[in-house]
């Protein structure tokens, strides 16, 4: 009985996670992303060298002109992105930076270290609207990190989907073991004969 449920479990667990893993595949085929040329090792290295970056960890891996449709590329492909966004933004990450462009004459107490400030008195002014005109570094990475968090999460899907996946297949093993050796149980005879009631065995 608990071979059979292991058994049925485990195919259970197999078919959502070959399901996960097709889902994954579908909706980032949707998207058509294309890893760009410069998303290889040897390339990121040079543009990370000329964009001053530093104690900042490059990828490894090489997505340059491979169609992102797994979720392993996903990650990849989110790495690269996270390099893009750091040459965009002389190397500062959101907290650095201002929330707005700051104006000329602006005091340094009221900047940012990665520029633009947060106070609205010393933010450009947009003349049509009159509204404070956002530091377009730090929209880049708010744009940067939320694509980046998506292609992570395929990632992460991704694995789950093939941990699932082991677990079934670990799973419907087990239930074929469980069966196997309830079948040898049941089958092996008895090592002394059944004696009838008061009747001594025999002995040499």
């Amino acid at each position: 009985m608990s071979g059979g449920v292991l058994i049925a479990f485990g195919i259970a667990v197999i078919v959502l996670a070959l399901a996960g893993q097709h889902t994954v595949k579908t909706e980032l085929n949707q998207q058509r992303i294309t890893g760009t040329p410069d998303m290889n090792p040897t390339d990121i290295q040079k543009a990370a060298a000329a964009a001053g970056l530093k104690d900042v960890k490059l990828p490894t891996c090489n997505v340059a002109g491979k169609p992102i449709n797994t979720g392993q590329r996903a990650r990849c492909f989110a790495q690269y992105m996270n390099i893009h966004a750091l040459e965009a933004t002389g190397g500062f990450v959101y907290s650095e930076m201002g929330q707005f462009q700051a104006k000329a004459g602006t005091p340094k107490s009221e900047l940012a270290p990665g520029g633009g400030t947060s106070n609205k008195t010393y933010a450009e002014v947009d003349p049509q609207t009159g509204a404070p005109v956002s530091n377009g570094a730090r929209n880049v990475w708010v744009t940067e990190t939320a694509l980046a968090t998506a292609l992570n999460m395929s990632y992460m899907a991704s694995s789950l989907a093939l941990f699932s996946l082991v677990v079934g297949v670990a799973l419907l093993l087990s239930g074929v073991g469980f069966i196997v050796l309830a079948f040898a149980a049941l089958g092996r005879p008895s090592k002394e004969p059944a004696t009838a009631e008061g009747e001594v065995p025999a002995t040499a």
